[in-house]
């Protein structure tokens, strides 16, 4: 018994149509240029965050390696002004050692006085992109902000994600009491308006990075929860899960292998949304004081910092800040946007 061979050109239609989701995906991802730069993009913050975690980049962001306000290097060194209010008087010095009981001693608290001296390190008239008020680095307190707001905000959103995609899941595969029980939570939190909640888990939580986390993510599944439920319902009733369930798929396999990869855009597009207001989120909390602690960085302090340093005409904090924060943020949510066309379902088979 012989089989026939399919000529090479059906071999070569039969093996493009047998092509993976994610391969496919990845293709149509390269053809946008977009999001290849944006994608780029991002892997250099990665990169950047990365090193700043190891303490390769930024790690001395607090040492005070500049004058107070020392401005960007392109600008060149700030006037020196004078700091005395009383001019210092000037002339011979006049001898007292014969009407100052103390005179006597002086000789000797100034040998014990070199015994303590220190040396003052010479500290930099300009820096890179400008300093702080203490002389602090700007671009290496813009670096190390950008490992903790960026961390914070993608750390929450994937959180938030899973919460919020599990929950959506089971409520609107299985319906009746679970969904019943599921919206019941939805609408407690809904209730309440969410910058109040936010502000309320801060107040019992604390500051700090691991505590913001927890609350963005706590805050934050709702949307995700709310937009996976209905597509969990949309898709459960398809003929391509009934036919999963006709050859014996289970509960599971119909769920997170048939059903989930077809909502993977939605549920990617609703992450980078809630990375980037969750970073937002991060900002005005630090800001104000409720976000990360005392001794660490991130956007939220820095703009902090530059309200008042903007008064005395030093920008360039609020300048690095901003722009960081923009590069950012407009290169994710492009990433972001070129992957949810990537994997969009009704995109497939169309090429």
């Amino acid at each position: 018994m012989s089989a026939v061979l399919p000529a090479d050109g059906a071999l070569a239609d039969a093996l493009q149509k047998s092509e993976g989701v994610w391969h496919a995906a990845w293709r149509r991802f390269r053809a946008d240029r977009v999001g290849l730069v944006s994608l780029v993009v991002v892997l250099g913050f990665i990169v950047l965050i990365v090193l700043s975690a190891l303490g390769l980049v930024a790690s001395q962001w607090q040492n005070e390696v500049g004058v107070a306000n020392a401005p960007p290097t392109f600008m060149g060194p700030a006037v020196p002004q004078s700091t005395t209010a009383i001019e210092v008087p000037t002339g011979p010095n006049v001898d007292l050692s014969e009407v100052d009981p103390l005179a006597p001693r002086y000789k000797e608290w100034d040998e014990r006085a070199k015994e303590f001296a220190t040396t003052e390190t010479v500290k930099a008239e300009t820096l890179p992109f400008g300093g702080d008020r203490l002389g602090r680095d700007v671009l290496a307190k813009a670096v190390k902000g950008t490992e903790i707001s960026v961390f914070v905000g993608v750390a929450a959103a994937l959180c938030a994600t899973l919460i919020g995609t599990g929950l959506g899941a089971f409520g609107g595969f299985f319906g009746g009491k679970v969904s019943d029980f599921l919206e019941w939570v939805y609408n407690v939190f809904e209730s309440i308006p969410n910058i109040l909640l936010i502000f309320a888990f801060a107040a019992v939580v604390g500051r700090g990075v691991e505590s913001v986390v927890v609350i963005l993510a706590l805050t934050g599944w709702t949307g995700m929860y709310r937009q996976v439920r209905a597509e969990f319902i949309k898709h459960r009733s398809r003929e391509y899960v009934r036919s999963a369930e006709a050859i014996g798929a289970s509960v599971g396999s119909r769920m997170f292998r048939h059903i989930l990869p077809n909502v993977s855009h939605v549920i990617l597009v609703r992450m980078s949304l809630l990375a980037v207001g969750f970073i937002k989120a991060e900002v005005i909390l630090s800001y104000l004081g409720l976000g990360v602690r005392v001794d660490q960085v991130s956007w939220g302090t820095m703009l902090a910092e530059a309200q008042s340093e903007l008064i005395l005409g030093h920008w360039w904090q609020l300048v690095a800040a901003t722009l960081f924060m923009a590069v950012f943020v407009t290169a994710f949510s492009l990433m972001a946007d070129a992957w949810r066309d990537a994997l969009d379902p009704k995109l497939r088979g169309l090429e």
